[in-house]
């Protein structure tokens, strides 16, 4: 496999990088989080004007021409600066949505909106007793007409207090567990009985929980085929799972770098406290689990095109292995700066809030692990 970068990518590193470097330092991002929108809606127009927003999407599509690897590319330089704009709900969910199974109508409307930045989406598919089961959907779509009537409850839906638009997952037949009788609809946020509760997440982020009361959505709304959809939600999903393993990598190297040095720096008994033995084989067992989670990573992204096995295969042993490490890593930075890791003016503790709140998003360990087992 070639792992190298290209010079296209290397720009898009590079330019990413400084922009967080220099537009998104710490200050700037606490702001943000705390201002009543809770993020800056003038960043998400410089991605867009940056080119960002449109780099996986074909030239075709009106993109770049890029892929999951520019992806992956974006969201570790995001990891790093703990940037909270949506970009995998609305680029890599809803953009993954339409560039898979959008017709030319679809694209045309909201594809370009995306890539241009003037529309933000947001994914709906978890459910309060859903667990991590995409097809375990009580939200219905029943056919009336032209149009369908959607009823349900979306749980933690991150980024929807921001968006424009929902990309929602609905039962249109079939029992509640079936794989067949999935459908995605792409939803107005505005639409009359679509009703929100918008809180801030333990990371930083902003969420609803979404209600549908009888709200009426076009049969133009429906993204692919009726009832087939399930499929193309789990191709979805495990493209954001790899995106989101970039973006904790990128994260927990900005958590070891932080580490290291507040090490050399805070002394005990008269000496730096990195020079205790102890001390140092945790940092270099965090350092060899972020090494693992870059290798787990490079690996689930290039295998986003392969057969449908062998994908989630790769993105499910990439979940379990950056999670992991990922939770070993926010537990001991903190550890390792004592008291200091837990007050809300050190970064190291935010850093440890988005490593533990990955582990809970696609689903956790403990199911890509099952998910693993019984690919076999």
């Amino acid at each position: 496999m070639d792992f190298n970068f290209t010079e296209e990518q290397d720009m898009v590193r590079d330019g990413l990088s400084r922009m967080v470097r220099e537009q998104y330092d710490w200050e700037s991002r606490r702001k943000a989080i705390e201002s009543d929108a809770g993020w800056n809606p003038e960043v998400w127009a410089q991605l867009a004007e940056l080119g960002i927003l449109g780099m996986p999407f074909s030239e075709k599509d009106g993109g770049f021409g890029g892929g999951a690897i520019d992806s992956m590319v974006i969201m570790e330089e995001f990891g790093k600066g703990l940037v909270i704009e949506p970009f995998v709900p609305t680029v890599v969910c809803a953009g993954g949505f339409l560039k898979h199974a959008g017709s030319d109508a679809q694209k045309e409307e909201h594809l370009s909106a995306i890539i241009a930045g003037k529309r933000v989406f947001a994914f709906a598919y978890a459910e309060p007793q859903g667990r991590y089961d995409y097809a375990d959907l009580a939200t219905t779509a029943k056919k009336d007409g032209d149009a369908y009537t959607l009823n349900g409850h979306k749980a933690v839906v991150i980024g929807a207090p921001w968006a424009s638009h929902l990309v929602v997952t609905a039962r249109t037949s079939g029992g509640e567990r079936d794989r067949d009788g999935v459908s995605v609809f792409i939803v107005d946020k505005g639409a009359d009985g679509v009703v929100t509760r918008d809180y801030e997440t333990v990371d930083g982020r902003r969420a609803s929980e979404v209600y549908f009361e009888n709200v009426s959505v076009p049969a133009d709304a429906l993204i692919g085929e009726e009832g087939k959809a399930l499929p193309l939600i789990e191709l979805v999903t495990d493209e954001a799972i790899a995106a989101q393993c970039a973006e904790a990598c990128g994260a927990m190297k900005v958590a070891h770098t932080m580490t290291v040095e507040y090490s050399r720096q805070r002394k005990q008994f008269g000496v730096p406290i990195g020079q205790f033995q102890v001390l140092q084989h945790r940092m270099v067992d965090m350092y060899t689990a972020y090494e693992q989670s870059v290798s787990l990573t490079y690996l689930a992204t290039l295998k986003l095109d392969a057969g449908e096995a062998e994908r989630k295969r790769a993105v499910s042993a990439a979940k379990v292995g950056v999670g992991q490490a990922a939770r070993l890593m926010g537990q001991e930075a903190v550890q390792i700066h004592g008291g200091n890791g837990v007050t809300d003016e050190y970064a190291i503790g935010h850093y440890f809030k988005r490593l533990t709140i990955f582990d809970h998003e696609f689903g956790n360990v403990d199911h890509h692990m099952k998910r693993h087992v019984k690919l076999g």
